[in-house]
């Protein structure tokens, strides 16, 4: 079955006008829904509408409400949001081009595909991939959908082009707030020098199909044995590396930096010191004889 389109349009710069279809380039295939189950029966949760004081009401009586305040409430009809959404366009007009590197990456929300609409809008498209590819732009525009309104951006992407949703600068929470109390300290050269090594040693080329949200093929793998055993309880204990315990919790960050860099294992926590005798084998339980009992107290 081919994929739908999420939004069918044109793209315009200036006088030029390019029929494209914009399709979703992500999924959630990934994630793992639950349901309320009520255990003695085996059936399903069901919610029911309800008003403290009231009960159950019926869906008819259920409208919209805005909280101005606590407790108070602006009601609203369908038909006033309706008549305030905007008129979905089929027209997304690229108005600025800034530099690639220019949007903080905080400002990306979703991205989609972006294809020509047939075999004459792709001239025109091509053009425009590479004019961005070559002049290192992305072009933003405003485009309404569903009766909102998304700030966009689109760039060059590989034989096509992507457009991401952007958020807007109210969406998105300072980074002076969280980062203030943080010194701006020059780091030591050699420890700098060191993360940088170890930086260049692992450093590759991107793969997402190396990595495995290993939570979720646990999580498959629980139900693929639970439904195999019929329902029956079913738990696995994973084996956690032990935790090595040194006599101090203060890291010597010059030493693990080498070590990352060198390959190295980490060291062991407790060392002998030069001359210093091995402690004595604890003796097993089975091989130990038994205490001597006490002589019975003579009774009176």
């Amino acid at each position: 079955m081919a994929a739908r389109a999420y939004w069918k349009g044109q793209i315009r710069l200036a006088l030029v006008s390019i029929p494209v279809e914009v399709y979703k380039a992500t999924k959630s295939g990934a994630a793992i829904s639950f349901r309320q189950i009520h255990e003695p029966s085996g059936k399903p949760i069901k919610y029911e509408k309800v008003v403290p004081g009231v009960g159950p009401v019926d869906r008819d009586e259920i409208i919209k409400g805005y909280e101005v305040s606590k407790g108070n409430f602006v009601l609203l009809e369908d038909e006033e949001i309706e008549a305030v959404k905007l008129e979905s366009k089929r027209t997304l007009d690229l108005v600025q081009f800034v530099d690639a590197d220019a949007i903080d990456v905080l400002y990306f929300d979703q991205p989609y595909y972006v294809v020509p609409a047939d075999e004459l809008a792709e001239e025109a498209y091509v053009v425009l991939r590479e004019a961005l590819r070559k002049s290192r732009k992305v072009g933003l525009g405003q485009l309404a959908i569903r009766g909102q309104e998304f700030l966009v951006s689109l760039k060059p992407c590989g034989r096509g082009l992507v457009l991401e949703t952007l958020r807007y600068a109210d969406e998105v929470n300072k980074a002076a707030n969280y980062f203030r109390d943080i010194h701006d300290k020059k780091p030591d050269a050699d420890l700098l020098e060191l993360a940088t090594t170890l930086i260049d040693k692992k450093s590759g080329k991107f793969d997402a199909g190396e990595y495995h949200n290993r939570y979720i093929d646990a999580l498959h793998r629980l139900i693929d044995k639970k439904a195999k055993s019929k329902g029956k309880r079913v738990i696995e204990e994973a084996d956690e590396p032990g935790a090595v315990r040194g006599k101090s919790n203060v890291i010597d960050l010059m030493a693990a930096l080498k070590a990352s860099v060198e390959g190295k294992k980490a060291a062991p926590a407790e060392k002998k010191a030069p001359g210093q005798k091995a402690a004595p084998k604890k003796t097993s339980a089975a091989t130990k004889k038994p205490a001597a009992k006490a002589p019975a107290r003579k009774r009176a």
